[in-house]
């Protein structure tokens, strides 16, 4: 995956999660007061996954009493860049996390969709799917990776291949749990998606020369959870970063605003166990199967 010079940190985690881990520092650009103002309309702009309510930002005609009645805005005194490095610290010290979401597939130019759980053990569980072709179960715990694709998946996978290869690959392996060393070469792409540890251990490693600008934005609510927007601009790209208010300054959701590399990705289970329990029942065993790719 290409990488854009000097991304933020939380910027990369979004394009971390579907390619190669190229999470970076977050170096950003002051903020001041007015500049919230100057990137709401970006924000509003933005798929949030709930309505920024207009009650965040204090009307400058509120008398007094009214104001005082206001709950304190959050983050008072920080600068945009302050907060994203807040928000970095405690993202990056999580045990484990999920991600859900939708990122791009430089390979195919398509998107790639994944629900994973993962943790620093390198264990997860979750699934993904390429291009609305299908999907992918997956689980990998210890050394041992865990598969099951659906037949749509293997079809897509197989385009170009003979039929009666294909059809003797659906037969196998549609709906049936297969298993291989997660250190392996036709495994180990494949298992990079659960490397929270090295996802999240590249955090403070930069690159380019370019910052990006990093502004407050206002308070808002992902999925329920109490947030707060910052807004990333990057030359012409804007992206949106959603920073939890309450507990933990964790990540709670991002959404680019790239053309080149769009996609959104929510962040949940912080710190939770990861279900990554070996399925039961006949698992086929791939790597005992010669001259079997999948």
């Amino acid at each position: 995956m290409r990488r854009r010079a000097r991304r933020t940190a939380l910027t990369a985690l979004l394009l971390t999660a579907g390619a190669t881990a190229c999470l970076t520092g977050c170096q950003s650009g002051q903020d001041d007061a007015s500049s919230g103002d100057a990137t709401r309309s970006a924000a509003s702009a933005a798929s949030a996954t709930s309505d920024e309510p207009a009650s965040a930002t204090p009307s400058a005609a509120a008398s007094p009493s009214a104001a005082a009645s206001r709950p304190k805005e959050p983050f008072t005194g920080l600068t945009g860049a302050q907060i994203s490095e807040r928000a970095l610290k405690a993202t990056t010290e999580a045990r484990s996390l999920r991600m859900t979401g939708t990122v791009p597939d430089e390979e195919s130019g398509g998107t790639i969709k994944i629900d994973i759980a993962l943790d620093r053990r390198g264990d997860c569980a979750g699934t993904m799917g390429m291009n609305g072709q299908g999907e992918a179960e997956l689980i990998k715990t210890g050394d041992t990776l865990y598969l099951k694709y659906d037949e749509r998946f293997l079809r897509a996978q197989s385009k170009g291949e003979p039929q009666a290869d294909t059809e003797a690959l659906v037969s196998l392996l549609a709906g049936r749990w297969t298993k291989m060393s997660a250190g392996g070469a036709d495994a180990k792409e494949t298992a990079g998606f659960c490397d929270l540890d090295k996802l999240l251990e590249d955090a403070g490693d930069g690159n380019g020369d370019t910052p990006t600008t990093v502004t407050r934005g206002k308070a808002t609510t992902v999925d329920g959870t109490p947030a707060f927007t910052l807004h990333e601009t990057d030359g012409s790209e804007r992206n949106t970063v959603y920073v939890a208010t309450e507990g933990k300054p964790y990540l709670l959701r991002f959404e680019s605003g790239s053309k080149q590399e769009p996609g959104a990705l929510s962040f949940t289970g912080y710190d939770e166990p990861v279900p990554a329990e070996p399925p039961s029942g006949d698992v086929l065993d791939l790597d005992g199967l010669d001259g079997m790719n999948t």
